[in-house]
């Protein structure tokens, strides 16, 4: 993997693609206490395509290098570091794609700044005061703080437990053993990354994001919501809000799907990134 330094911290990030390509760079954001990774299949997908793509390791709880003790870990100033990388790498005409906690970010970051963001996909994701879902909203409180997070995931070390609905297992489908257990054991290992988590989780507020929700009326930017159907925790009702909050955003329903449809199925989600790279403008003139 690939490193950037930015103001919060060092990022690592995965690419695909050519180094030149014709299209508009894709750049993602994942969910809390997972990594890059989980966007693999749709990256090597879009590559086929000629598709240059980035997938940061956002400082979520499953990355590898602790944040700056004076980073804002808010759900905020995430979404800054997540600008901060597009500045950094002077990517412009972003296609910016969020999932679960990504989506809330990637919305954040609407709100900041969308000036080098052409436009933007999310698929299941925190919206308004759902931030987050049942029975999420019962598990964070319980990793809010460096013991608490430690001993409430030691039980994810079993893939069993990891895979139950207490844990990945509401989210896909299909999960990797090798790879969840990746996801989890950063936290588990390093004080440093469990303190960025337990930040982040602190700076979580629905009331903030339901405003930040009602204004994405003002974003001028092509949207696509792809919604996995299956999905028990961002329910399809969310979805649908969600994209009648822009003046003009497509819905497209996902049958079967649960909330990382980019798991679930990675050709269809590359498939709708593809057509908003081509349908979106291009600011980069």
């Amino acid at each position: 993997m690939r490193t950037i330094d930015l103001p919060h911290g060092r990022v690592q990030y995965r690419t695909a693609g050519p180094d030149d390509p014709s299209t508009p760079p894709v750049v993602f954001v994942h969910a809390f206490l997972v990594d890059g990774s989980v966007w693999s299949p749709v990256a090597e997908l879009l590559a086929a395509r000629g598709f240059r793509s980035f997938a940061p390791n956002w400082p979520l709880g499953a990355h590898r290098i602790p944040m700056h003790r004076d980073a804002d870990q808010s759900p905020r100033g995430v979404a800054g570091q997540v600008l901060g990388f597009l500045e950094a790498l002077d990517l412009h005409d972003v296609t910016l794609v969020g999932s679960d906690t990504g989506g809330a970010l990637a919305q954040y970051a609407l709100d900041a700044d969308r000036s080098r963001i052409g436009r933007v996909v999310f698929l299941n994701c925190d919206a308004f005061d759902t931030f987050p879902p049942f029975p999420f909203n019962l598990i964070f409180p319980l990793l809010r703080g460096d013991m608490r997070m430690r001993m409430n995931l030691l039980p994810m070390r079993s893939r069993a437990f990891r895979h139950s609905p207490l844990g990945f297992g509401l989210l896909a489908n299909q999960l990797g053993a090798e790879q969840t257990r990746s996801w989890i054991e950063p936290c588990l290992t390093d004080p440093e990354i469990r303190a960025d988590a337990v930040r982040f989780l602190k700076g979580i507020d629905p009331h903030e994001l339901h405003e930040v929700s009602a204004r994405m009326r003002d974003v001028d930017v092509p949207v696509r919501v792809v919604w996995g159907m299956a999905d028990r925790a961002f329910k399809p009702a969310l979805g649908k809000r969600l994209a009648a909050a822009f003046p003009a955003a497509e819905f497209i329903e996902v049958p079967g799907a649960r909330t990382f449809v980019q798991l679930d199925e990675p050709a269809l989600v590359a498939d709708q990134i593809a057509a908003a790279s081509h349908a979106g403008p291009d600011k980069t003139d």
